[in-house]
């Protein structure tokens, strides 16, 4: 790592993913959720300020410690959206319409937008969804115009400029071909699709990426675009969603356009996002031109130590710290990430929890993980 000081966290963060010599490695925790931040505060988290803050001032670091996120707000969801509303009432659960036009049950514990919004970890069903047929597809389309100028806020050009000597990391995240099908006809309809109606699901992937390629077309065009991520949730605990096979018919040519697209207009990172086991896809991400990936659960069987040996610095990572062992605390999350530790050191890796942060990691427990975290990266 290099001792240069006027590094700015974006330099920084752009840096240690494509194995360049940041002076530090960004510091990345992971974020609570909801349920988790009431546990914190009964723990004697202050509440008076941030929990970013809060942190920071406990482990003993800078507030410059975090990278900060520069908003493009590019939209890419359905326009105009499904009425959210509820339809039923019954046995301690609503029965909702929600906003991407599903059918679907959360518990009356929750207002029915968490339905949607990833502010805790809550349980959904779902019992019927938006497109069943060609005519519901068609109909769904209309909702999705690349040329409606309220994809972009009024005020973008002027963020350009603003951004053109931005300190943070600008994102562009949109669904994946398969995430945005399995929204739109549910998943087990969609892999139903894929084996009776190929053609059908074809049809609906190109729209996406058309779609897709065209609404991102002007934020790439005004070049300061640090990020491109992809969000697919397409693997179990120990498989992926569908075969490598499937994938590579049906969803890599989209990957790959759009990391050709990205690459073209000088973005240097292109993000795959996926819960569960990757290690089937991770091949094919690298062939579609992706180059980082994230969370790498532990408890769904990835392995981060042994992904870096076979890919080595085909591929770069995020979060990969097992979220059980902060949980237990002590010597079993200083074991964890020690045996990061060598993956950190060699570049192309920004270590964190494998995902959101649950309720069952308490206060203390984060707070000593974060500094010994904030060792690990050249912060403390």
């Amino acid at each position: 790592m290099t001792n240069k000081t006027t590094i700015t966290p974006r330099e920084r963060y752009v840096a240690a993913l494509t194995f360049g010599t940041p002076d530090r490695i960004p510091f990345e925790p992971g974020g609570p959720r909801e349920s988790t931040l009431k546990r914190w505060s009964a723990e004697g988290m202050p509440t008076d300020r941030p929990w970013r803050d809060a942190l920071a001032e406990a482990v003993g670091l800078p507030g410059e410690c975090w990278t900060p996120a520069c908003g493009l707000d590019v939209d890419f969801r359905m326009r105009p959206t499904f009425e959210e509303k509820v339809l039923e009432h019954r046995d301690g659960h609503y029965i909702v319409q929600d906003w991407m036009g599903n059918i679907t049950e959360i518990s009356d514990a929750y207002d029915v937008t968490y339905i949607r919004r990833a502010v805790d970890f809550v349980t959904r069903k779902w019992h019927k969804f938006p497109v069943e047929n060609r005519a519901d597809f068609a109909a769904m389309k209309e909702r999705y115009d690349a040329t409606d100028p309220d994809r972009y806020p009024e005020d973008f050009d002027e963020r350009v400029v603003r951004l053109r000597d931005r300190k943070g990391v600008a994102t562009l995240s949109f669904s994946g071909p398969f995430w945005q099908l399995r929204e739109w006809c549910g998943f087990e309809p969609l892999c139903m699709l894929l084996i009776e109606d190929p053609e059908f699901v074809r049809e609906m992937i190109a729209f996406w990426i058309d779609f897709v390629s065209r609404t991102m077309a002007r934020a790439l065009d005004s070049g300061v675009v640090d990020a491109v991520r992809m969000c697919e949730d397409m693997a179990y605990k120990e498989k992926s969603m569908i075969s490598p096979a499937m994938t590579r018919e049906f969803l890599a040519p989209a990957w790959t356009r759009w990391a050709g697209e990205a690459r073209q207009a000088g973005v240097p990172l292109v993000d795959m996002d996926s819960d569960g086991k990757v290690d089937e896809l991770i091949p094919i991400w690298i062939e579609s031109g992706i180059n980082v990936c994230d969370p790498i659960e532990v408890a769904a069987g990835n392995d981060l130590v042994a992904y870096r040996q076979t890919f080595g610095e085909r591929m770069a990572w995020r979060q990969g710290v097992d979220k059980r062992c902060m949980a237990k605390g002590g010597t079993t999350i200083e074991a964890e990430l020690a045996r990061l530790e060598p993956v950190a050191r060699a570049g192309g890796y920004i270590p964190g929890c494998d995902h959101g942060v649950p309720p069952d990691i308490s206060w203390p427990h984060f707070i000593h993980y974060s500094r010994r975290l904030a060792e690990m990266t050249g912060w403390l």
